[in-house]
């Protein structure tokens, strides 16, 4: 008789993303702030890939960008449970049928009508022409991005069996030299009827691509672009610090030229000259200070857009590493179930084998898609503050044209 053929463990590998190298441990120089906002999509975030990036990068205009931080609070605005809500309005018809540009016409804020408008009467500058580059990008990567949504809601439910099926078999040791619960025969027909249909469908996620490109390689001139003007408005404002405290020390020279003039001169003569120097000192220091307040409120917007084509950016090199990590899971889980099903019915140390690796590597499958499915609503999150940000900034050229010209 034939004796049953058993397949080492070493067959069945575990992925990579249950390595233990994937998942590092929280920062230790975490801010009070930081500690007070974590939740729980907060720690599930530590066991994305952005957790083994520098949290603290620079950009190129010196200021520190927290990542982590910028996530944390971000996840924490009305705007991203209004964009949640709009991803994730249930399972009606509604959810199935959108097309991805319907969607995205519905999603992104300021909208395509508000956008054309701005960037037709806009003088045709090198930042327009970036600005309107990044518009058309990002609603092509938001289409995208909506796919990759549909594709997590895929991957729930062509993994819903296996969850019922772990669910449901007892839970048996993970090494196979320890004792443990073996499957019943009814249990192994089980588990091969759900490693059949786990096997149909193909994997939902897409193999590694250069889908995200197009947005990206606009990134660091918009950014180049922003971060200049924003040295520009720096300078500005410096000037216009040190115009205030040329005209306090033309106030101070007046009244001091007033006091010795004094001496020789008449009361009511002092009085017309003190007066004559705050009415021609003091309306500078006045149009100085609305003139500053301007260049703060201008070098402000140039920042946050800056920092947020940064945030952008990152954001989509974690969503980029995220899909491919599921795909190339995917692609493991199938290849496990497949050697089950290579050998028929009835092989229950294959079964338990397989069984056992799914039990170990499912949990940290499920984060990656909760992990995914935040990351694409923070990339939502983050193209519309972008989209709102540089579309001040076409607004703001355009008056400045007007202005120069009238």
């Amino acid at each position: 008789m034939k004796q049953k053929q058993s397949i080492p463990l070493s067959k069945f590998q575990t992925h990579p993303s249950s390595s233990p190298g994937l998942h590092s441990s929280p920062t230790e120089t975490e801010t009070d702030d930081e500690d007070a906002g974590r939740n729980d999509r907060r720690r599930r975030r530590h066991q994305s890939p952005m957790s083994s990036n520098s949290q603290t990068p620079t950009t190129s205009s010196g200021s520190t960008i927290n990542l982590s931080r910028e996530y944390t609070l971000a996840m924490q605005t009305n705007s991203y449970s209004e964009i949640w809500a709009k991803i994730h309005p249930g399972d009606g018809p509604e959810t199935v049928e959108s097309s991805p540009a319907r969607w995205v016409a519905r999603v992104l804020q300021p909208d395509r009508a508000a956008i054309q408008e701005a960037l037709g009467a806009a003088t045709p500058t090198h930042l327009a022409r970036l600005v309107s580059h990044y518009f058309d990008s990002s609603e092509s990567t938001s289409a995208l991005c909506f796919s990759l949504h549909r594709a997590v809601d895929r991957a729930r439910r062509i993994y819903a069996p296996i969850t019922t099926l772990l669910d449901l078999l007892p839970s048996t040791s993970t090494s196979p030299s320890s004792p443990g619960s073996f499957l019943t025969p009814v249990q192994c027909d089980l588990a091969f009827d759900t490693f059949l249909e786990f096997d149909r469908p193909d994997n939902p996620f897409p193999a590694p691509s250069a889908g995200f490109q197009g947005m990206r390689r606009c990134f660091p001139e918009l950014r180049q672009q922003l971060e200049s003007r924003l040295r520009k408005a720096r300078r500005r404002h410096r000037l216009l610090r040190h115009g205030t405290r040329g005209a306090a020390a033309c106030l101070i020279g007046a009244a001091t030229g007033a006091a010795v003039a004094g001496l020789a001169l008449a009361t009511h003569a002092l009085a017309a000259m003190a007066a004559a120097a705050a009415a021609v000192c003091l309306p500078t220091g006045d149009l100085l200070a609305g003139r500053r307040r301007q260049a703060r409120e201008h070098m402000a917007q140039l920042d946050a857009a800056a920092r947020g084509t940064y945030v952008l950016d990152k954001d989509l090199d974690t969503i980029e590493r995220l899909v491919a990590r599921l795909h190339e899971t995917v692609e493991s889980d199938k290849k496990l179930v497949r050697l089950v099903l290579e050998r028929g019915r009835g092989q229950r140390h294959p079964i338990e084998g397989v069984v056992r690796q799914l039990r170990i590597n499912h949990p940290s499958f499920l984060y990656q898609l909760r992990d995914l499915d935040e990351h694409i609503c923070l990339f939502f999150l983050a193209v519309n503050r972008a989209r709102s940000l540089l579309l001040q900034q076409i607004h703001r050229q355009h008056s400045t044209s007007v202005a120069s010209d009238s």
